[in-house]
């Protein structure tokens, strides 16, 4: 019973935090979400409603996947997909999760690697 309220609340705050963020063509939003084994993340155009770059912790090469250095990973291989599309600045989406853990670190990772939020 605890873990449908806690997934219903998640969605709540989502569904808050979304009110305020959108992306754009010039900075689309990074949008996060944490499963219990993975990280999936993805860089969306909200005007158009198009996924522009994604990336995930299931990928071929990223061995640590349910761990902040599985995060960390994932951070700075969507800062390198977002570079090769030639997106410099995003607006990050924690969906609903704590900004603490394996969201901060990735966010950390992917600022390391050059993208601006």
């Amino acid at each position: 019973m605890k873990i449908r309220q806690k997934a219903d609340a998640r969605r709540r705050i989502h569904y808050r935090i979304r009110k305020k963020v959108q992306g754009t063509e010039t900075r689309p939003r990074l949008s996060v979400f944490r499963s219990s084994k993975h990280l999936y993340v993805q860089v969306i155009d909200d005007a158009t409603g198009r996924t522009l770059t994604a990336a995930n912790s299931r990928e071929e090469g990223l061995k640590n996947g349910s761990n902040k250095k599985g995060a960390a990973e994932v951070g700075k291989l969507i800062a390198a997909r977002c570079h090769e599309k030639g997106i410099e600045s995003v607006v990050f989406d924690r969906g609903g999760f704590k900004y603490h853990g394996r969201i901060q670190v990735l966010a950390d990772a992917a600022r390391e690697a050059g993208l601006k939020m």
